[in-house]
Order: C-alpha cells, then structure tokens, then sequence
C-alpha cells in the first residue's frame, strides 16, 4: 500500500469486511480480494480503500489480470457475485446486466427469445465488464462494432465512492454525457462499471463460413478486398496467418432461404484459392493467439498485405480483415524484432502498435510513441476521475 505496513493491512481488511461480510475478504499475496454483491457494496469498498491510501484494479473471472502492464495493486475489487441479469426487454432489443456477468450466459438467456449480444470473447469466462473494460470484439465486429457501439448506458463508482447513471434503456438516449462510451477501452482506469445496458440483435437464421488458403499476402489481400466491395454484406472478414500459412475466412449470416446463394458468390469471388463453404465455426475463429507475447495491430484495411508482409511468416496473426485490426502473437526471443517491424509498418498506414501481453519484466515498450497532447488529455480525464489514481494506476499509456 501506499502507507505500507501489517497493521494498515488487517485494518483495510478488517474494513472491507464489515462492509462486504468476512467470507467474501481474503488476503492474496499481493494484498487483499474483495468480492462486493452490489453497486452500493462496490462504493463502500472504494470509500474505504481510498481512505487507506489503497490502489484498487477492478477484476472479473481475471483473464486479462496478467495483459501489458499488469499493475500491482492492493486490493483487487472481484466482481464475480455481480452477475445478474437485471433485466431484459425483447420488444426494445436491450439487454441490462451485471458487470460480472459471463458473456455465456448472458447469450443463452437472450436466445430462447432469438436475441444476442452482437458481441464474442476470446475467453470462455469473459464476463460483459471485461469486454467493455478492454473494448473486447470478435470478428463480427466488422458488421456490428466493438462495445464501444453496443453500450447504451452504464451504471459505476467512481474512487471515492460517488455512483454515476449514464444512459439506460432507451437505444437513442441522448441525454448527459455518454460515460459507458468512455469507459470502453479504459482498463478499468476511470471507475469500476458494475452493470450496463447493451443493445441487441436478432439470431440469424443461418450462419455460413467460406474458408480458403492463400499462397501469399497478395492474393490473401485481393480476396478478401473483393469480398468489401461485393454486394454479399459479410458479417466478419477473418485472416489467420502461422508457419507461412495464411487461411481467409467469411462469415455470413441471413435468411435460410439465401444464405447458400451468398455463399456461392462469395466462393466465385476467389474460386482460384480453392475455397469451401462450412455450416459450423471453424476451430480457431476469433481466437487469440497462445504465445508469450501478444500484440494488437491497426491499419487502414487496404493496407493487409504490407502489414502481413513486414510481420514475416514466423509470426502468428488473427484478426479482423475487414476493419484493420490484427492480434498477432510471437515468444519473448522474437518480439522486440517483431514489434520494431510492426510499428514501422502500421505507422506507414494510420495506425499504430501496442504490446498486450508479455511476460513479466519483459524489456518491452509497451505502446510505443505517444502523442504529447493526445497524453496530456488523457491525464485530464484521468485526474478528474481518479484524482489520486487509486483504479488501476499505470494502466494507460506511459503509465497514467
């Protein structure tokens, strides 16, 4: 802790558990878990923790605890017991739910009515806090957005306690600032969201996946730059790239009664790459990849076949074609090579490199060049949401 020492210790503890129960307090090697069950919980939690001097990180089911840079904090606010699903209005297509609540099991209560939330994890318990802290998104996010475009409103406390509504569960909410949307992507940095309105779409009727191989980034890049321009509105534009292989792959989703005759089309786009047509996801769909070290990639689309190129076949890719983003994965020996490569290239094309997982005390630099005044505006939402940078503090670029 800040004031570190035993005593501050047992007493934060001791704290935590009058407001929380003591079965849900427990020490940790690092300092202490405490799992609230309700919004008012998770303030009390922060007043107490802020008044040690405490630094809290905000954790689900803590699949992305260890993602570039992991902060050492004292106490880490586990929302496990927040996983309800509060409410969900079919007729208005919104769903409202905790923030622990598991992707999983959110979708399979929404699909009995043939609703979804447009959105997947790369982890079979990733919870709706998670996707939104991290603005997680499959690759369907190429028809439907990322978080950032699902979340209508937002409840969250901030590190003094102080509980925050934006939004709720009107889909054109214009009224006050749009917090959830600013929350996305922040790591937990700016306050700890414990539920969130989503809006939802219909479970298609079909769902079909053209797969084929290419023997080089340029024909990768031409087909899938044919299937944009086409009439077919794929959902998702996959690549996937190991060991010189570089795999395509399209989602479409629709009617019944033509979802074979897209598929056709799309398969007459690129027929010179052999490809076929599955009715169930192919293994490795919007996968992560299991490496060391894992990077995230942006671009502008047109550009695939530089950026596949400069990555060099040693590399592992998986991304979303369609929108420019890749995640690609290499070991610890290969990764200041690679990153150094990445940058250059995505620089070249409007986009940028960022390290999102490594090892612990890996040289890496973790995000790269920074825009000075793109910094300094970030540490001016900071400071005014977490003036004592009590939520995961270092989180942000160049440790904001």
């Amino acid at each position: 802790m800040r004031s570190s020492g035993v005593p501050l210790v047992a007493d934060l503890a001791g704290a935590l558990a009058e407001v929380v129960g003591g079965a849900h307090v427990r020490g940790t090697p690092t300092g202490i878990n405490v799992r609230p069950g309700t919004t008012e919980e998770a303030a009390a939690v922060l007043r107490a923790a802020t008044e040690h001097g405490a630094t809290v990180l905000p954790v689900g089911t803590g699949t992305t605890i260890d993602w570039a840079p992991a902060p050492a904090t004292d106490v880490q606010l586990q929302l496990s017991r927040m996983d309800a699903i509060l409410e969900h209005s079919a007729g208005d297509l919104v769903v409202h739910a905790q923030a622990g609540a598991l992707l999983a099991d959110v979708q399979a209560a929404l699909a009995p009515h043939g609703q979804r939330l447009a959105l997947s994890s790369p982890f079979d318990a990733g919870t709706i806090g998670g996707l939104v802290a991290f603005d997680l998104a499959g690759p369907q996010r190429y028809a439907h957005g990322t978080a950032r475009d699902l979340v209508i409103g937002s409840t969250s406390v901030l590190a003094d306690g102080t509980v925050a509504h934006s939004g709720g569960k009107v889909v054109k909410n214009v009224a006050g600032y749009d917090l959830g949307k600013l929350y996305t992507g922040s790591r937990g940095t700016l306050a700890v969201l414990t539920d969130v309105w989503f809006r939802l779409h219909p479970i298609p009727e079909a769902t079909r996946w053209v797969i084929a191989q290419a023997s080089d980034t340029t024909s990768a890049a031409t087909a899938l730059a044919a299937v944009r321009a086409s009439q077919v509105a794929p959902t998702a534009l996959q690549v996937r790239a190991h060991r010189g292989v570089i795999e395509i792959g399209i989602q479409l989703d629709g009617v019944t009664a033509g979802i074979d005759v897209r598929a056709e089309a799309v398969c007459a786009l690129f027929d010179e790459l052999g490809p076929s047509v599955e009715n169930d996801r192919p293994a490795g769909w919007g996968a992560l990849p299991e490496t060391e070290v894992l990077l995230l990639l942006t671009y502008v689309p047109a550009a695939l076949a530089s950026v596949l190129d400069a990555l060099g076949m040693t590399a592992e890719v998986n991304g979303s074609a369609g929108v420019g983003v890749l995640h690609v994965g290499c070991e610890l020996a290969e990764a200041a090579a690679l990153l150094e490569r990445a940058r250059r290239v995505t620089a070249t094309h409007h986009g940028h490199t960022v390290v999102m997982r490594a090892p612990a005390g890996a040289e890496l630099d973790l995000w790269g060049p920074q825009d000075p005044a793109l910094r300094a505006l970030m540490l001016r939402v900071k400071d005014q949401f977490d003036p004592a940078h009590t939520l995961a503090p270092g989180r942000l670029p160049t440790g904001i």
